[in-house]
């Protein structure tokens, strides 16, 4: 399986299953469009008819191009067949039971009212409540316990507001320092926060133990405003700013994430992206809303035809600025073309469920933070372990090639069959596919294998 398209003035071919690269010229191009489907001596014909003002496009040197186009299938790098389908199902299945990584929902509280929240306001359905640090103790505990071989485990501080359990953050990670050495691993943190609770200790406390920090910005004042609210209305951008400001500067400017979220008052998000690249952030991410589909903040057809060209300006800004020596990372445009995920990631995707799970503030257990107070999907609490075994291997059966939609798409070995929990609320199956998404992420990897092809022909590092 081949995908062909033209962006920044290149021509690409992507060969979906080696994972290979290729930029070419016009002539090459339209040859391999045509090369599985139709007999050499037409494609020669209809070559020569399009490219008669081309001197240099002659029988022979067509000729050249079916020898080129042979000798890259021969390698392996040119339509390639796919041979990961008849292991996709045994994947997961040999790191069952092993936990890598865990989500703890310190806080089901929020000192904001966001009104397109996924979590209500922090409740996820529920009470309000924070996490007691025996419950943390227990959690930490049972990831070590259950991560086996594994050295480097992750473990995000979520809310809700998790600042609103600040102390509680504070023991933890130095229960788990405490812990390293004698059981062999290395503990990476990170904090999600709105930031309204940052202060001198927060920032050398993060500094000092937080791996990445994920700030929620979503640009522009009255974009942010509009719906980052607290509970008397008012909006957080003015306290905020100033607070992530002096924050990413203690960090030395890396090692975090200005988080986003654009919906149907801000399909133009580059606008955002803008602001905050004015404000002096240059590690970004903006992400499209996730609500109900009757929902008013929801993108609706005509927004996504927006999106759709501003990832496209996203990344004619980003060339603009790389050439100008101010680059900035945007998240969903980050990807290696030499290495880049393993086979295993390819296909089986995020891990939730099985690799990566959320806590909640009593203690129970969920694939992600994204089902968390739905009960169907309760798979044990972290005492007991993984009781729901039935559930969870539902998870650890949810691939690429276990979504029938999947099989002719081009991106499927970059989604790896996309987000589990998008998928559960677009169609009430975790195995479906969210379509909208979909379309959206084939642009952006459009787009994100374009800047790095780029990179390339420029021999830039």
């Amino acid at each position: 399986m081949i995908h062909c398209y033209k962006l920044g003035g290149l021509n690409i071919v992507l060969d979906i299953c080696s994972g290979s690269i290729h930029v070419v010229d016009e002539v090459i191009y339209d040859i391999i469009e045509m090369y599985e489907y139709k007999s050499q001596e037409q494609i020669k014909a209809e070559i020569l008819e399009k490219y008669t003002d081309r001197e240099d496009v002659t029988p022979s040197e067509i000729d050249a191009c079916f020898a080129a186009i042979e000798e890259l299938k021969q390698a392996g790098k040119l339509f390639s067949p796919d041979t990961f389908a008849p292991i996709a199902n045994n994947l997961k299945q040999k790191t069952a039971g092993v936990v890598k990584a865990l989500c703890l929902h310190v806080a089901h509280t929020c000192n904001l009212n966001c009104a397109y929240c996924f979590a209500s306001q922090g409740k996820y359905q529920g009470e309000r409540a924070i996490m007691s640090y025996e419950v943390g103790k227990q959690a930490l505990d049972f990831l070590m316990e259950n991560s086996k071989g594994r050295k480097n485990l992750e473990v995000d501080f979520f809310g809700g507001e998790p600042l609103m359990n600040f102390d509680v953050v504070k023991q933890l990670v130095a229960y788990a320092r405490s812990r390293e050495k004698e059981c062999g691993k290395n503990f990476r943190f990170t904090l999600t926060t709105n930031g309204i609770l940052i202060d001198d200790d927060v920032i050398e406390f993060s500094n000092r133990e937080m791996s990445n920090v994920v700030l929620s910005l979503d640009g522009r004042k009255e974009v942010h405003d509009r719906y980052r609210v607290d509970y008397a209305g008012n909006g957080s951008w003015e306290r905020i700013v100033p607070k992530f400001q002096k924050f990413v500067e203690a960090r030395g400017n890396k090692n975090y994430y200005m988080r986003g979220t654009f919906t149907h008052a801000n399909p133009d998000f580059v606008n955002d992206i803008k602001e905050m690249l004015d404000l002096g952030f240059t590690e970004l991410s903006m992400e499209p809303v996730v609500c109900a589909a009757d929902d008013p903040n929801r993108l609706t057809k005509e927004d996504l035809a927006i999106v759709m060209e501003q990832y496209e300006k996203l990344a004619e800004l980003m060339l603009e600025r790389r050439k100008a020596g101010k680059p900035f990372t945007f998240y969903h445009y980050m990807i290696d073309l030499k290495g880049g995920p393993c086979i295993y990631k390819r296909v089986s995707g995020c891990g939730s469920g099985t690799e990566y799970m959320a806590v909640t503030p009593w203690g129970d257990l969920y694939p992600c933070h994204q089902f968390v107070g739905d009960e169907k999907f309760k798979l044990g609490n972290v005492w007991d372990g993984v009781t729901n075994t039935e559930m969870q291997q539902e998870f650890c059966s949810c691939n690429v090639y276990a979504r029938p939609e999947c099989h002719d798409c081009w991106a499927k070995l970059y989604c790896s069959g996309g987000c589990a929990a998008n998928a559960y609320h677009a169609t009430g199956s975790i195995k479906g596919i969210y379509k909208d998404g979909c379309e959206l992420f084939r642009k952006r990897m459009e787009c994100a294998i374009m800047l790095e092809a780029l990179k390339a022909v420029d021999g830039e590092k």
